[in-house]
Order: structure tokens, then C-alpha cells, then sequence
């Protein structure tokens, strides 16, 4: 798929490029309660500040949460859990096994309401009874995944919450979305949550050390059928905190409209050179062993060199989520050679 303007992208073509083919918004600091839970009981009122800047106002804390499926693996990471009640968007590979997007959710439990980019069934959204959706954000002001054309359906049923995923770091959703599971009754110190944490701090400084001691140039891409997608550290919340880190980042020139990538045919993908690639690895990419037909591919050097890892554009926003990606990035980076 490929860009077709900044308010209505294909899913490969914002987030497919490595980062974002959704839709967010910005995020406007906590609002009047700092994003925190208003009631002091899960029967007191609940207020709730999201990244957008809208303020939502219950009688009592969402009993009914219908999210995202990256959004509901990360607040179940920080330990959100019996409120979830449906997903929509990647859960369940062709085989029926989890997909990687769900992280450790339940998803046996969990209704789906749409697996797929496009696929949102309101008849049992309505069903569930949603008290609150909650949903990423990469471009303002939309939620990720949620359908344009229904958008107006869906928002009516109950309120929902947008968590930006674009333009800034990636520690800050991480945190959003860990202020939001504390406000909606979950634990932020118990230990699954303090050793994450402890194992994502440890992460970030092996990433530091590593691109410190070994400067190689990295490229964030994304593979599909007709184009090779070069990704941007400028709005990618992951790849601008590797930046952060001293990762040599490839930086494209010719962004797409959105600002996420440069899309570029496969006669060209060795536009920019690069020692380490980090390949989109969602089930909607293609991966090394689909791209044996493409000459071009195969000439890269650091495919010759074996230097290519996985990369998934849609991060886990918790510290579980993130803690790997960071360590393997790390390792990669450490063990990479100079082409």
C-alpha cells in the first residue's frame, strides 16, 4: 500500500514505512488532573485528560474497555486487566495463534471486533457495552484504526482516549500509558512493573554503550510488494529515542506527506547505504525470506552481510514491551561490522 495524503493512509503506507500509518494526535501535556483517576474508589467519579486534549468525565472508573490491541497489551503490561473486554485491530495470526501485536494479552478472553485495517464491527463494539475506548495516536487528531467513515458511529457509543504514538520519544507514551493504567486502578509499583521498568532502564543504556563503542549506520525500513520503505527518525517515537541514544540513524530526504518515510521503488532501495537494517517484522511486511525474488534486496550489503534484524514500527508502549527491542537493537548493534 502507499500514502494517499496525511488524513487518509493506508496501513503500510504511515506505519508500514516504519512508523506510522495511523492516525494520532498530539499530545497536550496531562490536562486539568494530570491524566489521573478523579475518585479515590473504583465507585467515585473518574476523570480522565488524554493526549488530545479531551477530558472525559464518568460517574465511576470504566468497568468496559475496548482498545487497540497494542494499547491493550501495553496497559496490561502495567497491569489493567479484567476491564478489558475487546480488541480490534492485530490479535490473532491466520493460524489462530496470538499475534506478536497483542504482546501477553489474553486474547481467548478478549472479544475481537476487527483483525484487520479497516475492519471495525460496531454491531459488537455496541455489544460489549463499552464504558471507554482507548486507542494510539500518530496523526492529529485520529485515533489508530479506527475507521474514518464510521468514526462518528463508534465515538458515539461511549468516550474514548487517544494516546499520541508520533512526534515525540518513545518514553513518553510509555509513561502516558502508564499514568492511564494507574488511573484506571492498576498498580504502577508492584513487581511486575518495577522490574520491567529496571530491565528497560538497563536496555536503554546497553543501547547507549553500543552505539558508542560501534557507530555503525543503521536503516529502519519497511518491505513491501512494489516499494521499499526508508523510515525517519524525525517522527517515529522509536527511532527518534535511538536517535536520542547516539544510534546512527538514516535520515531520507524526500518524506511522504505524513513525514514517516521515504517510499521508494525497488530499483532504488539501495538509496542509502547502510551496515545494519532493521526490517519491519509485522505480519502485513514482508520479511528477508519473502524478498528472495528482489535482485535489489539481495545486493544490499548488509543483507549480504547477514546484518538485518527484526523491527516492529508499532511499539509496545510499556516498559515489557520495549525492554526487548532495546536489547536486541543493542546486540545487533554491538556485533554489526562496518560495509
Amino acid at each position: 500500500m502507499a500514502n494517499t495524503g496525511a488524513g487518509h493512509l493506508t496501513r503500510r503506507g504511515l506505519l508500514g514505512a516504519g512508523g506510522a500509518l495511523a492516525l494520532g494526535a498530539l499530545l497536550t501535556a496531562c490536562g486539568g488532573d494530570d491524566g489521573k483517576d478523579g475518585g479515590t474508589a473504583s465507585g467515585g467519579p473518574w476523570t480522565y485528560t488524554d493526549d488530545r486534549g479531551t477530558k472525559i468525565d464518568l460517574k465511576k472508573r470504566p468497568e468496559r474497555i475496548v482498545a487497540y490491541s497494542a494499547a491493550a497489551a501495553a496497559l496490561y503490561d502495567f497491569g489493567v486487566d479484567e476491564q478489558l473486554v475487546g480488541v480490534y485491530g492485530p490479535s490473532r495470526l491466520k493460524d489462530g495463534s496470538r499475534d506478536p501485536q497483542a504482546g501477553d494479552l489474553p486474547v481467548e478472553r478478549l472479544t475481537s471486533i476487527g483483525n484487520a485495517y479497516g475492519e471495525f464491527n460496531i454491531e459488537k463494539y455496541a455489544a460489549l457495552r463499552p464504558d471507554l475506548l482507548i486507542d494510539n495516536m500518530f496523526i492529529k487528531p485520529n485515533l489508530f484504526y479506527v475507521p474514518e467513515e464510521s468514526k462518528d458511529k463508534i465515538f458515539a457509543l461511549a468516550p474514548s482516549i487517544g494516546i499520541l504514538a508520533g512526534d515525540v520519544p518513545l518514553p513518553k507514551p510509555i509513561e502516558r500509558t502508564a499514568a492511564l493504567a494507574a488511573a484506571l486502578g492498576a498498580d504502577p509499583k508492584s513487581v511486575k512493573v518495577t522490574e520491567a521498568k529496571a530491565r528497560f532502564d538497563r536496555a536503554v543504556e546497553a543501547v547507549r554503550a553500543a552505539a558508542k563503542a560501534n557507530p555503525v549506520k543503521v536503516l529502519a525500513a519497511s518491505a513491501a510488494p512494489d516499494l521499499f520503505y526508508a523510515s525517519s527518525p524525525k517522527r517515529n517515537t522509536d527511532l527518534m529515542y535511538f536517535k536520542e541514544l547516539g544510534v546512527d540513524l538514516v535520515e531520507p530526504a524526500k518524506l511522504d506527506d505524513a513525514g514517516y518515510f521515504e517510499s521508494l521503488s525497488w530499483e532504488n532501495a539501495d538509496r542509502y547505504k547502510a551496515d545494519l537494517i532493521i526490517l519491519d517484522s509485522r505480519t502485513q511486511a514482508l520479511q528477508p525470506k519473502d524478498l528472495g525474488g528482489k535482485p535489489s534486496w539481495k545486493d544490499l550489503p548488509a543483507v549480504k552481510a547477514g546484518q538485518v534484524i527484526g523491527w516492529n514500527p508499532e511499539p509496545r508502549f510499556s516498559y515489557a514491551g520495549c525492554a526487548p527491542v532495546l536489547e536486541e537493537l543493542a546486540k545487533a548493534i554491538r556485533s554489526a561490522k562496518k560495509l
